[in-house]
């Protein structure tokens, strides 16, 4: 008598919304997400704040913060230093990708070029951009020269390795093609190379504006007299905890603006990768 072979039943995972990988998601639910997320550290901070369970120096309430950065506004020229941090922080940024990204697509397409510079950048992003400070001030002076220097210095060479990495991931296949199709090195890298890792230089100057805005508060500790980053160590030096909070505020207000427009840039620019960038 022989027996009946029973195979194991498949286990299917149930549909899911949230867990969704790489799957649509309905958009007011993303919306939804992205106001939770800020409403949760807003709201305990209120609480805290409010309660005074903490000191208003150390932490003020969320109007107290307010009322600061109006009477910046109105009374302490506060605009003015949103575009000279914002001039600052844009002319830094557009030098280090106008250097750091031909760099980077050198690197990740030609090993002579990858030899040559390599060493180089590897080496010199883990030296601190503050250790240079000194040598900056004796080489450029205390102007504008200076501070665009340093945001320079901190965002150029991670353009140039995010950039070379990204090229070394365009698939073999493609300059093998492109070789049987007849075109040279210089076709291979202007119109296959350059548009494949396009929509990747776009995702690293994204990210990468991140630093530039970072090290804006160590460009304006050289004899700097507006700037937020300006603002917000005088602020510091007396104490007034609100001051400080807002203009962290308005530079995360700046980012977050500077970030959608990017991305809503690469998004018209680049639809093809919409899907890969998430």
């Amino acid at each position: 008598m022989t027996k009946a072979i029973v195979l194991p039943q498949k286990r299917y995972l149930p549909p899911s919304v949230f867990w969704s990988i790489r799957q649509g998601f309905p958009r007011w639910l993303s919306i939804l997400l992205s106001a939770t997320a800020i409403a949760i550290p807003l709201l305990i901070w209120a609480i805290i704040s409010y309660a005074g369970l903490v000191t208003p120096i150390f932490l003020p309430t969320p109007t107290a913060v307010i009322a600061a950065g109006i009477k910046m506004l109105f009374e302490e020229n506060l605009i003015v230093d949103i575009l000279s941090s914002s001039a600052r922080v844009g002319a830094g940024f557009v030098v280090a990708g106008i250097i750091g990204v031909p760099i980077g697509v050198l690197m990740g397409t030609f090993h002579s070029m990858q030899s040559l510079f390599s060493p180089l950048v590897g080496t010199v992003r883990y030296m601190p951009v503050v250790a240079f400070v000194p040598l900056i001030i004796i080489w450029v002076g205390l102007g504008e020269d200076a501070k665009t220097l340093i945001i320079f210095l901190g965002v150029v060479l991670y353009n140039a390795m995010m950039v070379a990495d990204a090229v070394k991931f365009i698939p073999d296949e493609m300059i093998n093609v492109a070789y049987t199709l007849g075109m040279n090195r210089r076709d291979v890298l202007l119109r296959v190379i350059v548009p494949g890792v396009f929509p990747s230089i776009l995702d690293t100057l994204r990210v990468n504006i991140s630093g530039a805005w970072n090290y804006l508060v160590i460009a304006e500790l050289i004899a700097s007299q507006n700037g937020l980053g300006f603002k917000i160590i005088q602020a510091q030096r007396f104490l007034q905890t609100d001051k400080v909070l807002f203009c962290i505020g308005v530079i995360g207000f700046i980012g977050l603006v500077i970030d959608f427009a990017l991305k809503y840039l690469s998004n018209i620019l680049t639809p093809w990768a919409e899907r890969v960038r998430g």
